[in-house]
């Protein structure tokens, strides 16, 4: 698991640099061809994240309830993402990962309700949503990096 938590924080780095490398109004621009933005991407990849491991393994998520609603799969901007909520997004983008890695080591994820991914692979337990969630994180920045040619 120890490579794993590597290869994310090294997502989660990418992500927070897009963070800190656009303005508000950036963050929150869709452009013309695209259906969400640059913080609906790393807010949707934080919260697939504590479902694919937290909800599944029947354990409570470390963000709100009214954020997975905002950016669970299926859903798409529907506000301006204020300079609070960027700030809260950056601090979980980090916070989350410490939090995970600490609960592995601490072993508290027993059980697990299978999941099929709508790539076609089934995740049996949180190491297999962890190993998928960095594919599933690899897969939102590179739609990011399109965004970003449009900004």
């Amino acid at each position: 698991m120890q490579r794993t938590f590597e290869i994310t924080r090294t997502s989660r780095k990418m992500l927070s640099q897009f963070l800190e490398k656009h303005t508000l109004e950036e963050l929150n621009a869709i452009p013309e061809g695209f259906s969400n933005n640059l913080i609906w991407n790393i807010a949707h990849i934080i919260v697939v994240q504590q479902m694919l491991v937290y909800k599944l393994s029947d354990l409570p998520m470390k963000i709100s309830d009214e954020m997975v609603e905002k950016y669970k799969k299926g859903t798409k901007p529907e506000h301006k993402a204020t300079q609070a909520e960027v700030d809260e997004i950056k601090a979980l983008l980090t916070e989350t990962i410490d939090q995970t890695e600490t609960d592995f080591n601490n072993r508290v994820f027993k059980s697990y309700q299978e999941y099929p991914t709508s790539t076609g692979f089934t995740l049996k337990n949180a190491e297999d949503a962890m190993a998928f969630n960095y594919f599933h994180e690899g897969l939102h920045i590179g739609v990011m990096m399109g965004i970003r040619k449009f900004l």
